[in-house]
């Protein structure tokens, strides 16, 4: 992600950082959307078709499927972390969150489960920022990537001692069993793509 301009108002921050209110301000008008890590601000690359088709899938299969009371959001809606004290904000491909205290108009803090697809640019931040980032989430249980160049679906769950597994699925017929919204099948989150 290329960095973008600061805003011009640093008050309160760090030289060369600007204040979260500020960013929050900035993004509700925003043509594009960023993402802020600990003061700096960040462009997010457009996605494909095709990533968003998986996103649609995916939207579709987990608001299927979550139990009364949890909500999916996909995209537009910020996630919220707090890491090694500075904040940090991500756009989630998708994310399932069912505390019904988390409920800030702008952004969640407290999901049980988060999805991002994967593409040639974002594919190492996915895999090893966000996945640093998102698995210090008390509340999170787990973290899927799939790839958007094949039928291939990666899972980190949370045991029960708050140890992190991971699973691998690329068989179209492989049944995920997702935290918070139970089995869905691999094949659902790619249907109506051409893809290996």
């Amino acid at each position: 992600m290329a960095a973008i301009p600061q805003f011009e108002d640093y008050t309160g921050a760090e030289p060369g950082t600007i204040r979260v209110a500020d960013y929050l301000a900035g993004e509700d008008s925003a043509e594009l959307r960023s993402e802020y890590l600990g003061g700096l601000v960040y462009a997010m690359t457009g996605a494909s078709v095709r990533h968003n088709r998986i996103v649609g899938n995916t939207f579709a299969a987990l608001r299927s499927r979550v139990p009364a009371g949890c909500e999916v959001f996909f995209e537009s809606v910020k996630l919220h972390l707090r890491l090694q004290g500075l904040d940090w904000f991500y756009y989630p491909d998708a994310m399932v969150c069912c505390d019904p205290v988390d409920d800030h108009p702008l952004y969640r803090e407290r999901p049980c489960l988060l999805v991002e697809v994967l593409s040639e640019s974002t594919a190492r931040i996915d895999r090893r920022e966000k996945y640093l980032a998102y698995t210090q989430i008390d509340s999170l249980l787990g973290y899927l990537l799939l790839d958007q160049d094949a039928a291939r679906a990666q899972l980190h769950r949370c045991d029960d001692d708050g140890r992190w597994q991971q699973r691998s699925f690329d068989d179209p017929a492989a049944v995920l069993d997702l935290p918070c919204a139970g089995a869905v099948p691999l094949a659902e989150l790619y249907a109506g793509l051409h893809i290996g």
